[in-house]
């Protein structure tokens, strides 16, 4: 018996232990740099941010998160032709090191390398590393999808860690030293990679063709795997709609933590970034218990096929978006309300069952239907559709939002003298941010500082104000029952270092976004997201008889092997 076959981690091959920390390791590194990432790019200049706005944070949060998996394509067909999975793990881990190193440098130039060099190097280690796992285990065999489950508890332990100590790290000491800790991640994945190779001999390893005299290598797909294969494909579909909701929890669901949830514990504000590490934690703590009980559906010969928990996971996890509901409601129960944060764990918690049921079963399909000399490029294919369903997410997000209405200061610096806050931050051109209540009075909009002693402001912008006027017809707002604004301020030509402040109350413009309008469209995007969702699991299983009649089987042989080991052990 090999290294790479041997029961020496938890009755499953030792190789799996030396996979399992690596991809904590690498997971450590990607979740952090995730969980801060959003925060990070809408965070105003002046605290270490970007400066941008929800929209644009969402828009590069979708394309990047797609482009990590969608060069699971190139990384699989690299590994298939020329370099085999190990050593294609081995280059991807290593610009990976690479990617995070660059990322905490502070230069924009140097942010957006780091991402492109981090897409690559996920590109070549994912789809691979998860194929290595697949290559540990012979035909049939049962401990295959527990194995993967125990697999998928590595990635979420890297996760959990990394979620709960990069934004501490980033929110302490700033976004840069937060990106350099998931890089350090990384690094340990790497090196631990490179000494555990001997407990993997003969997995993963590039394999050229064997021509044999006489034969084709080039033969066409048989039918049972052209049938697998549609099987496959259809399978991506739900990847997409599941990933297209779940995602929002770095996006979103991370930017609506950071808004509009009450994040005080003990007196202890709670970095938004820190929540993304439920998610995984429920993944440590239950990942085995879900694995369990499907194991037990299976060995009593109840619906158990991976297509039926694909379904059902979807369905789960898109009542978590209800919960979210409810967290909007509460908090446009009152003018910048917040919601509880029992909703954002409960919304985490159905989110992370639903994973438990989809996530690593779907890796496993992926190995059990895939013809073997395609296994890593059907991998590969498989991340890219989780890359599209990550890219639906940001669109989702980008939907959620509404546009900020643009404003420009027009007033004066002796205007401004009685608003004592902003006279101070004028003092400084520092950015200014405040909000208050508007609405209108003989066809003028009418605007009333909350922050600042409530002097009406309506005469110190230059801003789109049909736009707003429309906003108050639409929501039949009045003196007594006005809207409410944010208004967020930049000077254009910052002072630099060392220069003494104009002091003039001049170039600054921003944005001016409607509370009540804001609150309307995500109360709506979590709503739509739990119909759409749940419908689809439904529409899947109505059509789970079929789809299995197209597997041939593959998963009937797994069932009874683990009924016959069952009875032997009864």
């Amino acid at each position: 018996m090999s290294k790479s076959s041997d029961k020496a981690f938890l009755g499953h091959p030792v190789g799996l232990a030396v996979l399992f920390f690596t991809e904590m390791w690498e997971r450590f590194s990607y979740y952090g740099m995730r969980a801060i990432l959003v925060l990070f790019i809408i965070s105003p200049i002046e605290k270490g941010g970007l400066g941008w706005s929800n929209v644009e944070a969402l828009a590069l949060y979708g394309w990047y998160t797609m482009m990590v998996y969608v060069m699971g394509i190139p990384g699989g067909i690299l590994a298939d032709r020329w370099l085999g999975q190990k050593k294609m793990v081995m280059v991807g881990g290593l610009i990976l090191c690479i990617g995070h190193g660059v990322l905490a440098i502070q230069n924009i130039n140097a942010f957006y390398a780091g991402l492109v060099l981090i897409v690559i190097g996920v590109g070549g280690l994912k789809p691979n590393i998860s194929t290595i796992v697949g290559g540990l285990y012979k035909d049939s065999d049962p401990r295959r999808d527990r194995g993967f489950t125990l697999f998928y508890i590595g990635i979420n332990l890297g996760a959990f860690l990394s979620s709960l100590i990069v934004p501490i790290v980033a929110d302490k000491f700033g976004w840069h030293y937060g990106f350099g800790l998931a890089g350090i991640g990384m690094l340990f994945g790497q090196i631990l990679f490179i000494w555990g190779q001997k407990y993997l001999t003969g997995v993963g390893d590039y394999k050229p063709p064997v021509k044999i005299e006489g034969s084709n290598q080039n033969k066409p797909l048989t039918k049972i795997e052209k049938d697998r294969l549609v099987v496959l494909f259809l399978s991506f579909i739900i990847i997409i709609v599941f990933w297209g909701a779940f995602e929002q929890a770095g996006g979103l669901m991370n930017i609506y933590a950071q808004n509009k949830i009450d994040r005080f514990l003990f007196g202890w504000e709670v970095p938004a970034g820190v929540f993304q590490a439920a998610n995984s934690f429920f993944i440590i703590t239950l990942g085995v218990s879900v694995a369990g009980f499907w194991a037990m559906r299976q060995r009593k010969g109840k619906e158990s096929s991976s297509l039926f928990k694909m379904a059902i996971g979807t369905i789960i996890m898109g009542f978590g978006f209800f919960a979210m509901a409810a967290a909007s409601v509460q908090a446009g129960s009152e003018p910048f309300g917040k919601g509880v944060m029992i909703w954002l764990i409960l919304a985490y918690l159905l989110h992370t069952i639903g994973e438990l049921c989809l996530s690593p079963v779907s890796l496993s399909f992926i190995t059990k239907l895939a013809p073997a000399r395609y296994a890593s490029i059907m991998m590969g294919v498989y991340f890219a559709f989780t890359g599209f369903g990550n890219k639906v997410a940001g669109l989702v997000g980008e939907s959620s939002q509404v546009e900020p209405i643009k404003v420009e200061l027009i007033a004066s610096r002796a205007d401004l003298k009685p608003i004592t806050r902003v006279d101070t931050s004028l003092a400084k051109d520092k950015d200014i941010s405040f909000r208050g209540a508007f609405y209108q009075e003989g066809g003028k909009l009418m605007l009333t500082s909350k922050d600042d002693n409530n002097k009406n402001v309506s005469a110190f912008f230059k801003s789109e104000t049909a736009q707003i006027l429309a906003a108050l017809k639409d929501q039949e707002a009045s003196k007594d029952k006005p809207l409410h604004f944010t208004i967020n301020l930049s000077k254009k030509d910052k002072v630099k270092e060392g220069q003494q402040p104009k002091n003039d109350a001049k170039g600054y413009e921003g944005t001016f976004a409607i509370e009540e309008v804001q609150n309307d469209r995500e109360l709506k995007t979590f709503l739509y997201i739990t119909a759409f969702t749940v419908a689809f699991g439904l529409l899947l299983i109505l059509f789970l008889k079929k789809l299995k009649k197209l597997t041939h089987g593959v998963e009937e042989k797994e069932a009874e092997e683990a009924r016959r080991i069952a009875e032997e052990k009864e």
